[in-house]
């Protein structure tokens, strides 16, 4: 939901924040990816070299692969800590956190333009590739010691948000920040390995059998995948493991919008869209009630498969009109 009273900040006012206080809990967002769980590892460093007290809480587990910078943070224990977060878009998406933060964050660090200015202070830099790049800079204005483990987060950060900066998100600023992160003991091409030359022998099995899933719509120039909670519960995929289906999508040829449909639960399903130009993939979602990224977002829809599917294609249509994409009907 929207603050009205949310003040938009500069960078050197989130660090004169930062200075400020003393304790710190850190939010990611639900599912973490590395752009989440690099922005909250590279600030609880940056925080605990100031000598602050610092806590992350990730609503879901973290994914084992980024152990090498994702340790496990101490408690915070005043009754009232100065709580933060990172790479979030909406409260909604803090899960099984969203109660207990709910109307509580201070200062919220972001990079996407359907932020729904839910802290009381926002950091808000929509042209930055990733939340990780705000961080970096943010660290350089507290002045902070950048030391190998956080470069590794701002890296990873990075990396993933551009799909290895190849995504269109990637500007001059982005390559400027990775050289300068290269300075640094990060061996990148081991990042790289395992962010996106790594898969288990699980995850291979369910990408077979959500490939079995294609549908192609308005002359091939959409593609919907499906992961219903049968296909999980068989290859024992699920959260996190799930992170790499959506951009399956991409690599297909002539494709505008790629559609990823992950069930949870009986009538709930998790949309993640893939657009390339003319379309908007945060337009879509942000019709429905969700956000994200001109190029990458997503929305969590509830009914059937059936109803969610029509009422997807129905605003990917819409936007195709606006866009003025030739394309049949199709439904």
């Amino acid at each position: 939901m929207s603050n009205n009273s949310c003040n938009d900040i500069t960078l050197s006012k989130a660090a004169k924040f930062l200075k400020k206080h003393d304790n710190y809990i850190i939010l990611t967002h639900s599912s973490p990816d590395g752009d989440t769980l690099g922005s909250a590892y590279a600030i609880y460093y940056g925080l605990k070299e100031m000598g602050k007290i610092a806590e992350i809480l990730c609503p879901d587990e973290i994914p084992k692969k980024y152990s090498y910078f994702a340790v496990k943070t101490e408690r915070v224990t005043v009754d009232s800590p100065t709580v933060i977060s990172v790479d979030l878009a909406d409260e909604k998406l803090l899960g099984g956190l969203e109660e207990r933060f709910r109307g509580k964050i201070q200062l919220a660090i972001d990079h996407h333009i359907s932020n729904t200015r839910f802290a009381e202070n926002l950091l808000l830099d929509s042209n930055a590739a990733a939340a990780c790049e705000i961080i970096y800079e943010l660290l350089g204005a507290l002045k902070v010691y950048i030391n190998d483990v956080t470069a590794k987060a701002l890296y990873t950060g990075i990396a993933t948000d551009t799909g290895c900066f190849k995504y269109s998100n990637v500007t001059a600023k982005t390559h400027i920040i990775a050289s300068e992160l290269f300075c640094y003991d990060i061996n990148a091409a081991e990042i790289n390995r395992l962010m996106f030359d790594t898969k288990s022998k699980r995850l291979l099995q369910l990408e077979r059998m959500v490939l079995d899933t294609a549908e192609y719509h308005f002359d091939d120039k959409c593609i919907m995948l499906t992961v219903t909670d049968e296909m999980q519960k068989e290859t024992g995929c699920s959260g996190t493991d799930l992170e790499g289906i959506a951009v399956i999508s991409r690599s297909i040829e002539g494709i505008l919008v790629g559609i990823t449909i992950k069930q949870n639960g009986d009538r709930e399903y998790k949309l993640s869209l893939r657009t390339f130009e003319p379309l908007d993939a945060s337009e879509i979602c942000k019709s429905l009630g969700g956000g994200g990224h001109k190029r990458a977002a997503g929305v969590t829809l509830s009914g059937t498969l059936e109803e969610v599917k029509n009422t997807i294609l129905a605003e990917v249509r819409d936007n195709m009109e606006k866009a003025n994409v030739r394309a049949s009907s199709d439904k």
